[in-house]
């Protein structure tokens, strides 16, 4: 039975899922964040999902990017599946701008995170669960 990492439910926003994955809001409101993990029990790594659920996650995650890529307008889309911290598969996709507080740096480490207000992060989730929930 799929259980999200704690770590994971106590820094995100659960926006919905999609066939495969669980989207989550990653809550610093510095960068557009989404992260997709797969609902499948104890896989870390892409390779230990079957061959059908490896081609559902690559469909769902360049849907992501594409998605956050045109409403952010972003410059470019940082996509990375780490687990150094948390070891439950789950995969990042971050809206990159030249004038984002990391630049041109990947975000981990470089800042602590922003948690978004109230009303950033109601508008937020409402925007992407609408590009990218249906």
């Amino acid at each position: 039975m799929f259980q999200l990492d704690e770590r994971l439910a106590a820094d995100t926003i659960e926006l919905g899922d999609l066939t495969l994955c669980r989207v989550l809001l990653m809550n610093d409101a510095q960068y557009p964040w989404v992260i997709l993990v797969p609902r499948r029990e104890g896989i870390r790594e892409i390779f230990e999902l079957s061959d059908t659920d490896q081609q559902q996650l690559l469909r769902e995650s360049s849907a992501v990017s594409q998605a956050m890529a045109d409403y952010f307008k972003a410059e470019k889309m940082n996509v990375a599946a780490l687990g150094n911290m948390v070891p439950q598969l789950h995969i990042h996709h971050i809206a990159r701008f030249s004038s984002d507080a990391a630049w041109p740096k990947p975000v981990w480490g470089v800042h602590p995170a922003k948690a978004y207000d109230e009303s950033e992060l109601a508008s937020q989730v409402e925007a992407l669960k609408r590009i990218l929930i249906g």
